[in-house]
């Protein structure tokens, strides 16, 4: 004979199943640091380590985006994968072994939020298509006025700069690259420039 369930204890299965479920979007939500205007993150590499402030006020999908990353450790053990002297240091995308990352949903393109890709910023990589942002981002080694929006054109959101170690930016865009024979990749680096974590930094920190 099947257990005879009452109707008040299932009415009590499902509001404990909600409270869970409320319960683990709060924990994700305070993860991210939500109500964190300017949120900061610690990049690890086997070169050095540098801070980079987020600005949440003027690019709060792609903050969330590159935070969820951040959090669910996506970013830890890749590689800074295209790196162009006078252009851009690339990452976010593969593993040292051009294994890609799992990534989730594109994002909206916030490229008209009035940040602008100079030296030291960090920006979201994408395809030809204006909303093609997942994962990958880059650090802008120089003034890119070429990537900024124009009337025309969609550009590359800004979402941040280096605000501490920026000289290990300009160390790391002067790196051997050449063709990657197993991808056919160009601009990667000879040597592997490995990111071994990326922290979101808790606000006593600072």
């Amino acid at each position: 004979m099947q257990p005879i369930i009452s109707a008040w204890a299932r009415r009590a299965s499902r509001l404990m199943l909600a409270c869970a479920l409320l319960f683990s979007a709060s924990i994700q939500a305070q993860d991210i640091q939500p109500d964190n205007l300017f949120p900061q993150v610690r990049m690890v590499t086997d070169q050095g380590d540098m801070v980079i402030e987020l600005n949440r006020m003027r690019a709060p999908i792609t903050v969330d985006n590159f935070l969820r990353y951040v959090v669910a450790g996506a970013y830890d053990n890749t590689q800074f994968h295209r790196v162009v002297a006078d252009f851009v240091v690339q990452g976010g995308g593969y593993k040292p072994d051009f294994e890609p990352i799992d990534t989730d949903e594109p994002i909206f393109n916030e490229s008209g939020n009035g940040l602008t890709n100079d030296f030291g910023t960090i920006a979201m990589a994408r395809e030809r298509g204006p909303h093609t942002a997942k994962s990958q981002f880059y650090f802008n080694v120089t003034d890119n006025e070429s990537l900024n929006p124009s009337a025309r054109r969609w550009g590359y959101a800004v979402f941040g700069r280096i605000v501490e170690s920026d000289e290990l930016l300009s160390s790391l865009a002067t790196v051997e690259t050449h063709t990657h024979t197993e991808t056919g990749y160009q601009d990667v680096p000879v040597q592997p420039l490995v990111l071994k974590r990326v922290e979101l930094l808790p606000r006593s920190s600072r």
